[in-house]
């Protein structure tokens, strides 16, 4: 079976300078989650996503979210045969493994609210019928600043149907100029290879899920929750979905460290990626970094 950690390795030779962001995504992935990239455009955000889903060798699915898009354009139709004399229904793009969905905040609400059932059941219910989406199902989520014209705010109900949002960043200096000499990121893609495959990752998954949590970790997760509910500095705490993710996906990153036990230094690598998106601050802070370092620093470590 293959490292987890070469699908990072291999990612790093296309996407420059962002390992970190990119050990995030895999360690979303591998815990099940869906992952949500927020930043203004042209950071890197849908190339992130198409290299993740080449390199597990999943099949994938690309929307660009628009203001016109409509629930079955991503859904499904059913079409009716003269040939059969019955209807037939055609499949949307949502049917797949890994859908990018681009740009998710300039669709209407109406719209977005259509992979609230994929995303939380891995199946949509169409004209009276259910069906199933294929295993395993992500959905990988670009959004622009709320700021930036012709955006809808995702509501909280979605919101936390990412277990993950992360930013890109702008690249270092250095990372930047190899961009500017380099090859077309684009021509690159084609040339990737992938270094896993289905079967590889939901044996993956299945590691990450028997990684040992012992009580003291489990301890501070309740504390950091706690601490969001009743610390005063949030408008609502973080729920046990949150709490359930922010498990997973520490035991997803002692997985990438080849531990067979979760550490604090886990929790708190992901905690920002996971928790933050979930929880809407009484006083704005200066970036991520700061609400991330307010939260960690509030709660004490387990002895």
């Amino acid at each position: 079976m293959s490292d987890p950690r070469a699908v990072v390795v291999a990612a790093s030779t296309l996407i420059l300078g962002k390992r970190s962001r990119l050990e995030l995504a895999l360690t979303c992935l591998i815990a099940g989650g869906h992952l949500l990239i927020e930043d203004v455009p042209g950071t890197g955000k849908t190339t992130l996503a198409h290299v993740m889903a080449r390199l597990l060798g999943l099949d994938f699915r690309r929307v660009q979210f628009t203001s016109d898009l409509l629930p079955a354009d991503i859904l499904g139709v059913s079409v009716f045969e003269r040939e059969t004399g019955a209807f037939r229904f055609h499949p949307g793009p949502v049917f797949t493994q890994v859908l990018l969905a681009d740009e998710v905040n300039r669709a209407t609400p109406r719209t977005q609210s259509a992979l609230l059932e994929a995303m939380e059941e891995h199946q949509v219910s169409v004209e009276g019928e259910t069906r199933p989406l294929p295993e395993p199902f992500f959905v990988i989520a670009t959004q622009n600043p709320a700021s930036q014209i012709g955006t809808y705010p995702l509501p909280e109900s979605q919101l936390d149907r990412f277990m993950m949002r992360i930013t890109m960043g702008y690249p270092d200096p250095a990372a930047e100029r190899a961009l500017l000499t380099g090859r077309d990121r684009r021509s690159l893609l084609a040339d990737l290879a992938p270094v896993a495959d289905a079967a590889t990752l939901t044996a993956w998954r299945t590691q990450a899920e028997a990684i040992h949590v012992s009580d003291a970790l489990i301890d501070y997760v309740q504390a950091l929750i706690a601490y969001t509910r009743t610390g005063g500095a949030y408008r609502l705490g973080l729920s046990p979905r949150a709490g359930l993710a922010l498990l997973a996906a520490a035991r997803a990153r002692a997985l990438l460290d080849a531990r067979s036990h979760v550490l604090p230094e886990d929790v708190q690598a992901v905690l920002p990626a996971v928790a933050l998106h979930r929880l809407p601050m009484l006083e704005q802070p200066a970036s991520h970094d700061d609400a991330a370092r307010h939260l960690l620093q509030a709660v004490a470590l387990p002895i």
